[in-house]
């Protein structure tokens, strides 16, 4: 790996990291892509599907807390790490197209995906905050978080385009993963790296214990109770509002462009959310985000079944708002944080937070059947809600004032 040459080459070394990591995490979205063809080719297992997406959910989790507890993050070479994890990852996503189809191990190979992942989302964040200043770490941080979305908005896509070949999808984003690893030799360390102080398992527990970071991780969990269950339902309430205000069938096709539109909007939100938080100060335009994403959660509900541009058009303002945030909850992490422990925060963070989402994800089918579309999402609001608590708390503390260059 190329050493370390503090200030010299920023935008490069930030291009070559968001574009590795773009690459690196098709292959989290990939088995969610390749599912609908697996269907079409043979009779899988009832829920088989959904299990492809919280397999990779899980084993991101326990991949994490691994990471987190060993410090992998801060004491490896994060590039190193990177590029041995995405390989590992490509590997595990590849060997899919050599078993059965709707097979145990195909979920087990989703498993070990999500597993290896951890060691390049959160890793990849803390080689980008390396490198930001005191006046552009949420923009640093928001161009990788908005990679991740439009990554996660990608099956949609793929699925509205027709019956593609499913063992092409994985084929492909193994492929590009493996090109994101090797992106990783021309990457150097930034100025504000930091070497790791000498390992202690209970060093995880940092993110807890100092308040500065235990506010921000409070708001990233409220914000997380809603990302990703709003993320995986919103397609099928949009079919079915779509459908009940024409008075037909669901069209599959147009509810998953409608869904992509609606999850690829939010890389603008992501990028601008940046923008505006190290200029307005981090705490203000978090809470901005979140206030929006939780009325539009309240507003699900009265919008359901009316005209199609309508709906859309909140759903489209909620995919903007619902990830504008998240960049910043990392950022808050990176500048608040002892340097020699961002990576262990970073994935500590991260590990909670996507525990999180396996709850609300497989509740939100349970809450529909019980209470509608709209007391559903309603319940999403709750999130947000208390991620505003948590983050008007950080910003009157003493702590806050270290955001975003001193803008709070």
């Amino acid at each position: 790996m190329p050493s370390t040459r503090p200030g010299h080459g920023k935008p490069r070394n930030l291009a070559l990291i968001t574009l590795a990591q773009v690459l690196a995490l098709s292959i989290w979205f990939s088995g969610t892509a390749a599912g609908p063809g697996m269907a079409r080719e043979a009779a899988l297992p009832l829920g088989f599907q959904a299990l492809l997406t919280s397999a990779v959910q899980a084993g991101f989790v326990a991949g994490t807390l691994v990471s987190a507890v060993l410090g992998l993050a801060d004491r490896l070479d994060p590039r190193r790490f990177f590029a041995a994890a995405t390989l590992v990852g490509a590997l595990a996503n590849a060997g899919i197209l050599l078993l059965p189809v709707g097979a145990d191990a195909v979920v087990v190979a989703r498993f070990a995906t999500g597993f290896a992942l951890a060691g390049v989302y959160p890793v990849g964040m803390k080689l980008a905050a390396g490198w930001a200043d005191r006046n552009d770490a949420g923009l640093v941080v928001g161009l990788l978080v908005g990679g991740l979305t439009l990554g996660s908005a990608s099956p949609h896509l793929v699925n509205a385009l027709g019956e593609l070949d499913w063992r092409l999808t994985l084929a492909i984003a193994s492929a590009a993963a493996v090109a994101g690893a090797a992106l990783m030799a021309g990457v150097q360390l930034g100025p504000r790296h930091a070497p790791a102080s000498r390992f202690r398992p209970a060093a995880a527990l940092r993110l807890w214990q100092n308040r500065g970071t235990r506010l921000a991780t409070l708001g990233y969990l409220g914000h997380m109770w809603e990302l990703y269950a709003m993320w995986t339902w919103v397609g099928l309430y949009l079919a079915a509002s779509f459908a009940a205000w024409r008075g037909t069938s669901p069209d599959p096709a147009e509810a998953a462009f409608s869904s992509f539109a609606v999850l690829a909007a939010g890389a603008l939100g992501c990028v601008a959310a940046g923008l505006l938080a190290d200029r307005l100060g981090r705490v203000r335009v978090t809470v901005a985000a979140m206030a929006v994403s939780g009325g539009c959660c309240l507003l699900a509900g009265p919008v359901f079944g009316l005209h199609p541009a309508l709906t859309l058009g909140v759903c489209l303002v909620w995919g903007v708002a619902v990830v504008a945030d998240s960049a910043q909850f990392s950022a808050s992490i990176a500048e608040l944080a002892d340097p020699g422990l961002t990576g262990t925060m970073l994935t500590v963070q991260t590990s909670l937070g996507f525990t999180l989402t396996l709850i609300t994800i497989h509740l939100m089918p349970l809450l529909v059947d019980a209470i509608g579309w709209g007391g559903a999402f309603a319940a999403l609001a709750v999130g947000p809600a208390l991620g505003c608590v948590a983050f008007l708390r950080l910003g009157r503390s003493a702590e806050g004032a270290r955001l975003a260059g001193g803008r709070g």
